[in-house]
């Protein structure tokens, strides 16, 4: 190539829009960096769920984008300074699972957050609207307020003679104060008594059990909320060893051996955050994203459980079940 030739091409190339320079398939992108906040475990069986979906989606952890971890291992006291690290590094979007909702809301307006599954963000208080969510937050919602009557009402119809029924939780929750508001108000409605069984650590959950039992409760409702989550496979052994009739609220618990539950596949929710977490890194806005209610919700019962423990579900009931464990 001749000097006039070259110098007219370096010229060109320095004219370029930056644009087209950017075309240029050895140019360097920004690799997006996702915080992901959960109350529970850095091991944690629905962060694996998450990942899975992403990747599916064409989001690979450590080529085409970067994951932050924060967790609490069921601290939950360190759940704000936990969001406020995420803050601090920059992350492109927050995924916020169950019980981090809250700090992620209050270390970001301008973050994007995506709620992988919360009890009730209207009731409390993260979004004012579920339809069109508005500013930095969007996700699902198990809905743990609108269900607890319907799970009050399923134990009551699979064991009509039993009037005293304990309700295990951890007030430190927020997601607990309007689930316990809509449980005791469907319990005055058909004249049971509620045992409130607060728990705020593991070490109590033995003496919670033999509680219920002295003061004989006859069947027990558990909050699934982070502290149950965690804590699922001691609350399970303890229910089968006192033999307390026990409604939970994701199918995991049964699965795991324990009596019923009645709510959404938190799984399929959470694969449908990580749809969510692709289409603001494509650009949409969460404040535009509506938060999600699960589409179907499921009766699962544990006829093995029931049997071990002496315990007869009515066949009503088990028609009318999505899944039954034999």
């Amino acid at each position: 190539m001749r000097r006039r030739e070259f110098n007219s091409l370096i010229g060109t190339t320095l004219l370029m829009p930056f644009g087209a320079v950017a075309q240029q398939p050895d140019r360097v992108r920004r690799v997006p960096n996702l915080g992901i906040l959960n109350y529970a475990a850095a091991e944690d069986s629905l962060v694996h769920e998450f990942r899975r979906a992403l990747s599916e989606l064409g989001h690979i952890e450590g080529k085409t984008l970067v994951i932050t971890y924060r967790w609490a291992d069921g601290r939950f006291d360190r759940l704000p300074a936990l969001a406020a690290e995420l803050v601090a590094s920059k992350v492109d979007v927050i995924i916020a699972l169950g019980p981090a909702t809250a700090a992620a809301k209050r270390a970001t307006n301008i973050v994007p957050i995506v709620i992988a599954f919360s009890g009730d963000p209207v009731g409390n208080e993260v979004v004012t609207n579920l339809a069109r969510p508005g500013g930095n937050i969007t996700g699902f919602s198990y809905m743990s307020t609108d269900l607890a009557a319907k799970r009050l009402q399923l134990l009551s119809q699979a064991f009509p003679q039993n009037k005293r029924i304990g309700i295990l939780y951890n007030p430190a929750e927020p997601a607990t104060v309007l689930e316990l508001e809509q449980t005791q108000d469907a319990a005055r409605g058909i004249g049971v008594v509620l045992q409130l069984l607060g728990t705020r650590g593991p070490e109590e959950l033995n003496g919670r059990f033999e509680e219920a039992v002295t003061q004989k409760a006859d069947a027990l409702i558990v909050f699934t909320h982070g502290f149950a989550v965690i804590n699922r496979k001691r609350i399970i052994e303890l229910a089968s060893s006192y033999r307390l009739p026990t409604m939970y609220g994701w199918r995991e618990f049964v699965e795991e051996g324990g009596l019923m539950s009645y709510g959404p596949n938190v799984p399929i929710m959470v694969r449908k955050a990580a749809s969510y977490v692709d289409r603001i890194l494509k650009g949409e806005k969460p404040g535009d994203l509506p938060i999600e209610q699960p589409a179907r919700l499921e009766l699962i019962v544990n006829l093995k459980t029931a049997k071990v423990a002496g315990l007869e579900i009515p066949p009503t009931l088990v028609a009318l079940a999505d899944a039954v464990i034999e």
